[in-house]
C-alpha cells in the first residue's frame, strides 16, 4: 500500500476525477512560482517502501524515474531540487538505492529518511534507522532526516525528539569519518586524550551530550576518581597502563614486578559522599511499558497476509535488471 501522506491523497484524488496527478500536469506553472520567489523543491517520494519486503520494487523505481525527469524539468525553469528517498530498505540494498539514486535524478541532492534495515523493533526506529542512515551517507545521500523511538507508534515528545536527533548526529559523524572529511575526528581524538587522562571534565566538556555522559558516571561514583564503576579502582586499565609507562619511562624506580602496585582508592570523605547519595528502586528507574501480544493474520499455510505478497516478483526484477539500464559501481 501507499504509506505516504500526500501520496495516498494524491491518488484517491486521481481516482475520484478519473485525471492525471495535477502537480505533474502544472509542473511548469509550479516552477514558475517558486521560481518568483526563489523557494527549493523537495520533490517527495509518494510510492516509497513501507516495508522491507517493498524496497527497490517496481512502484519505487518507476516513481524514481519520473522524479529524475521532474528534477530536469525544474532545473530547465532555473529551479533548485532536493529529492526525497525511502526510508525501508535492507542493509545490503542501501548503497544500490543511494547510487541509483544519484544517477537517475542527475546528481541532484537525495534525503533518506533513515533508512531503517528491519521493522520488528517498534520503540527502537531512531536505532534502526541511524544504522541505515550511515550507510546512506557514507554512499552518497546529502541530508538525514532523523527518526524518533515514537516512529510507527506515536506523536513524539520533547525527549523523543531529543532521541532522535543524537541517533542521526551519530550517524552523521560516523558517516563524515569514514568519508575522511578533514577535522571531522579531531575532537574524538581529543576525547580519548581526556579519557586516557583519566580527565573526567575534560571527558564530560567533549561529549556531545554532557549532561547525559555525567549523568551515567555519578549515578555509581559522584566523586572525582582516577577510575570509574565499570572496573573499579584495582582493575583499571586505563590506570594500570599509566603505572607501566611510569615504570618503562624510568620515572617509577620503586617498581617491583613481583608485587603489584596500588594508588590511594577513594578517601574516608568521597567513601561518606557514596553513602549519602539516593538509590533509585529498579520500578523508579525503569517505567514498564504495557505488552499486547497480537499477530497477524496468517492463511492456511501459516504464511502471514500481507500486501506484499501480491507484489510480482519477476516484473520487479525485470525493471530493476532491464528497464532500468545502468552500472552500479
Amino acid at each position: 500500500g501507499i504509506v505516504s501522506r500526500g501520496g495516498s491523497l494524491l491518488a484517491k484524488w486521481m481516482i475520484d476525477h478519473g485525471e492525471e496527478n495535477p502537480m505533474y500536469v502544472l509542473w511548469e506553472q509550479i516552477c514558475q512560482v517558486m521560481r518568483q520567489y526563489d523557494v527549493t523543491f523537495s520533490i517527495g517520494d509518494g510510492l516509497r517502501p513501507g516495508g522491507l519486503a517493498d524496497a527497490t520494487d517496481q512502484a519505487q523505481l518507476a516513481e524514481l524515474c519520473t522524479l529524475g525527469e521532474l528534477t530536469e524539468r525544474a532545473w530547465r525553469q532555473g529551479v533548485q531540487v532536493m529529492v526525497e528517498g525511502p526510508g525501508h530498505v535492507p542493509f545490503d540494498q542501501v548503497e544500490y538505492n543511494m547510487k541509483l539514486q544519484r544517477t537517475i535524478c542527475h546528481g541532484a541532492p537525495f534525503y533518506v529518511l533513515g533508512p531503517l534495515i528491519t521493522d520488528i523493533f517498534p520503540g527502537y526506529d531512531h536505532i534502526t534507522s541511524c544504522i541505515g542512515a550511515t550507510s546512506a551517507a557514507y554512499h552518497g545521500a546529502s541530508m538525514l532526516c532523523y527518526v524518533t523511538p515514537k516512529e510507527h507508534l506515536g506523536l513524539p515528545k520533547k525527549d523523543d525528539v531529543k532521541q532522535g536527533c543524537i541517533a542521526y548526529k551519530i550517524a552523521a559523524h560516523a558517516a563524515d569519518i569514514a568519508l575522511g572529511i578533514p577535522g571531522t575526528r579531531d575532537r574524538d581524538d581529543e576525547l580519548t586524550k581526556a579519557r586516557a587522562a583519566l580527565n573526567w571534565e575534560k571527558h564530560f566538556e567533549l561529549s556531545f551530550d554532557p549532561d547525559t555522559a555525567r549523568a551515567y558516571h555519578d549515578e555509581d561514583l559522584d566523586v572525582d576518581t582516577d577510575f570509574c564503576a565499570m572496573c573499579g579502582h584495582d582493575w583499571c586499565s586505563v590506570r594500570i597502563s599509566r603505572e607501566i609507562v611510569e615504570f618503562a619511562s624510568g620515572k617509577d624506580e620503586n617498581y617491583a614486578w613481583e608485587k603489584a602496585k596500588k594508588t590511594a582508592a577513594l578517601t574516608p570523605e568521597q567513601q561518606a559522599i557514596l553513602k549519602q547519595r539516593g538509590v533509585l528502586s529498579p520500578n523508579e528507574i525503569h517505567k514498564l511499558a504495557s505488552k499486547t501480544v497480537k499477530s497477524m493474520p496468517a492463511d492456511d499455510k501459516g504464511k502471514a497476509n500481507c500486501h506484499s505478497d501480491y507484489v510480482d516478483a519477476d516484473s520487479a526484477k525485470h525493471l530493476q535488471d532491464d528497464l532500468v539500464e545502468i552500472e552500479v559501481k
